[in-house]
């Protein structure tokens, strides 16, 4: 297994060198594990190198996203619980699609022992995030985190993009 400590911080560097996004850790608005705005990615202070790792991922997954897409803006922006069906498939691709880009950074890196995790780690945040939705009931992520339960996920390549500030979400 990866240490996380090193894949984080070769993922910060990429990140910050490569792409041109700021990595911030400090206090993020409760209960949340990170924010983003397009340019820059926060993470809580208070995380665990495990989690910090795969919320930075993910977070620059929405930010590549957010740089893109205006209907990926408006997805990652509307925060407010009960959809119907229909806006939960195109949030499931929206955050799987993060979670894919996440993978194609991992690799630029030299981390490819990490996908399983990756996947498992999606699975629990995407219970997360579907039982939120629907609810408006926020689950500890941690209980839904199941290792080996997650679907296998590929690469998604990157394409090009500039980091443009749009909002945060929480806390910037």
């Amino acid at each position: 297994m990866t240490d996380f400590k090193l894949a984080f911080d070769k993922v910060e560097l990429l990140l910050e060198k490569r792409y041109g996004i700021e990595v911030n850790i400090s206090d993020v608005l409760d209960p949340n594990t990170g924010d983003l705005d397009g340019e820059r990615i926060k993470l809580d202070y208070s995380l665990d190198l495990e989690t910090a790792l795969f919320v930075l991922l993910h977070l620059f997954g929405h930010t590549v996203q957010w740089n893109i897409s205006e209907e990926y803006r408006t997805i990652g922006l509307d925060l407010a619980p009960g959809k119907d069906d229909a806006t939960m498939a195109k949030i499931l691709d929206y955050e799987r699609n993060a979670t894919r880009y996440s993978l194609t950074l991992l690799h630029e890196v030299g981390v490819t022992d990490l996908d399983p995790w990756v996947a498992d780690m999606f699975a629990a945040d995407w219970a997360f995030l579907e039982h939120y939705y629907r609810t408006g009931e926020k689950l500890d992520y941690k209980q839904l985190y199941r290792p080996g339960t997650g679907a296998p996920l590929t690469p998604l390549e990157i394409p090009a993009f500039r980091p443009h500030r749009w909002v945060s979400r929480w806390s910037f």
